[in-house]
């Protein structure tokens, strides 16, 4: 089941002000982000696609498969994308202890070079989230949700839930298996309504 609506309401932004949950006179901008990979596979799909359309995103990485997957991780880099921290092991900040939490984030930072930061699950404590200000994070939230890690939705619904763009909008897609067909399929339906409408898709 869906834990967050598709479009975060305003007042879970206005509740949590130091997270960035979208961006600001922005123009014509959108930000795709893509979490949980690299994928030796899905992810460079997802570069493909985002070459051939000439967009940029920022890829929220596992520590642990950059390790695994370096080569991926270079490409994404080299192609001009935006990284972002997601942990070493995935890890639920609401199941973890701040000390293992911080410690984990911080082996994930050895192998991916970024002050920014997004929790898995979008959970983590109060004590987290200002332990990891103080170290000098910018914790990346989302304003648009595509529900592709649900395996209870169709590719369409997953496609209606991105299809409003709004400039300064992040929107949360996941470089997994278990998204993978959903969230191509709302990729390139992003794209295509990016392109028709002049919006332009950045990095973070």
């Amino acid at each position: 089941m869906i834990q967050w609506p598709a479009k975060v309401p305003k007042t879970v932004e206005w509740l949590f002000p130091s997270f960035t949950w979208s961006i600001a006179d922005a123009g014509k901008e959108v930000y795709l982000t893509f979490d949980d990979g690299p994928h030796p596979d899905i992810t460079s799909r997802v570069l493909n696609m985002l070459k051939e359309a000439g967009a940029h995103a920022t890829f929220f990485c596992i520590g642990d498969r950059v390790q695994r997957y370096p080569d991926v991780y270079a490409r994404i880099l080299r192609e001009g994308h935006s990284v972002g921290n997601h942990t070493h092991n995935h890890l639920n900040g609401w199941k973890t202890s701040t000390s293992t939490y911080i410690e984990n984030v911080e082996l994930a930072r050895k192998y991916i070079d970024s002050i920014l930061f997004r929790p898995p699950y979008g959970k983590l404590s109060r004590e987290q989230s200002l332990c990891l200000q103080e170290k000098g994070y910018r914790i990346v939230m989302w304003n648009v949700l595509s529900g592709d890690y649900d395996q209870q939705i169709s590719a369409e619904q997953c496609i209606r839930r991105v299809q409003h763009l709004s400039s300064g909008n992040i929107i949360l897609l996941h470089d997994s298996e278990k998204a993978e067909h959903r969230m191509v399929h709302a990729l390139d339906a992003l794209l295509k309504m990016g392109s028709e409408n002049g919006y332009v898709f950045k990095g973070l």
